[in-house]
């Protein structure tokens, strides 16, 4: 048997501040409130968020997508920059479902720490509850996870999870791609969040100022501008005429989401100089000395959603997107794919 201890231990001895996490949901609260849309029952506090698929829906299927920010956040801990990490949470996971055709509707988030800050913690938040907004999704609820020892002081790691709902009948999977389509490019608002480890070793091996002059900008606020946000302008073209393909460029960049949503016998066939790649990309690629291949691999390289529509509606859908506030290229279009050809080919 154990003696009793004579020491008096609490959880805040332990690393844990029950008072600090109290703090961060009042300060959430507000926050979570601006993002309420119908369907949603209750409030931020619940053991879980409930929400009503809307009677609009005659056959809803639910759509549901997760993701992270990356090591995009190491350098949002290096910059002491918290504020727009959030948006880019949301972005990785309502874009996803957007490209099935899906409306998004309620957005989960995770943040874990070692120990909580409740200012950083806030302003992550804040982001969050901005892409939220942005997205007509409401922040339905989430978790906060402080756990001493397991992350470094400063640091702290973030997840999200998005829920939407598309008709049955309107679902989005290419399969009405055909030969003769055009591919549109959506610009991208920077990096979005893919890549960031081989942005940080460049910028390891090139020592840039990251508060200096960049085309206008801060270099630091390029590199830290959060993932484009594509729902709004995209449900509004859905609802106006047949899109056939939407692909969120991510890991794998242009070459390898496209094939994402064509048939084995179709090819993507893009025209790299239809679209100006940014100048950012280009000084990534000059300083880190990276292939013209590893660029589309790695990166979006300026475009960070495509748009496959028939030829007839291609100058509709580009003058929609466009009056909606969208950068749209016409990038490439749909050949017949050829035997032993790639599915995405950049001439």
């Amino acid at each position: 048997m154990s003696q009793p201890s004579n020491v008096s231990l609490s959880y805040r001895d332990a690393g844990v501040d029950i008072d600090a996490g109290d703090a961060l949901v009042e300060a959430i609260k507000p926050l979570a409130k601006r993002t309420m849309r119908e369907g949603v029952l209750g409030g931020i506090g619940g053991f879980g968020g409930l929400f009503e698929i809307s009677k609009k829906f005659k056959e809803p299927v639910l759509v549901s997508g997760t993701d992270g920010v990356g090591t995009k956040l190491k350098l949002a801990f290096e910059l002491n920059r918290h504020d727009t990490v959030g948006i880019d949470l949301v972005a990785m996971s309502v874009n996803d479902i957007l490209v099935q055709g899906a409306e998004p509707l309620f957005f989960l988030d995770y943040f874990a720490c070692g120990k909580l800050d409740v200012a950083t913690a806030t302003a992550v938040v804040s982001g969050i509850a901005k892409g939220c907004e942005e997205s007509g999704c409401a922040l339905l609820g989430g978790e906060t996870a402080e756990m001493p020892g397991m992350y470094p002081d400063g640091e702290y790691d973030l997840a999200g999870f998005a829920v939407g709902a598309v008709e049955k009948s309107q679902i989005i999977d290419g399969s009405k791609i055909v030969p003769g389509d055009v591919v549109l490019g959506l610009a991208s608002s920077g990096i979005h969040s893919n890549g960031y480890s081989l942005v940080r070793k460049i910028i390891s091996v090139a020592k840039p100022d990251l508060e200096a002059d960049f085309h206008g900008r801060k270099l630091a606020d390029v590199l830290m501008a959060p993932t484009r946000l594509y729902v709004k302008p995209l449900l509004a073209l859905m609802a106006s005429m047949e899109v056939k393909g939407l692909v969120h460029i991510t890991g794998g960049g242009l070459v390898e989401n496209i094939p994402r949503v064509l048939q084995d016998n179709l090819t993507a066939v893009l025209d790299a100089s239809s679209w100006t790649m940014p100048p950012l990309f280009k000084w990534l690629q000059q300083h880190g000395g990276v292939a013209d291949a590893e660029m589309h691999r790695v990166f979006n390289c300026g475009i960070g959603m495509t748009v496959i529509v028939s030829k007839e509606n291609a100058d509709a859908a580009f003058a929609q997107l466009e009056a909606a506030g969208e950068t749209v290229y016409r990038i490439g279009e749909i050949r017949a794919r050829e035997e032993g050809q790639a599915q995405t080919v950049v001439l």
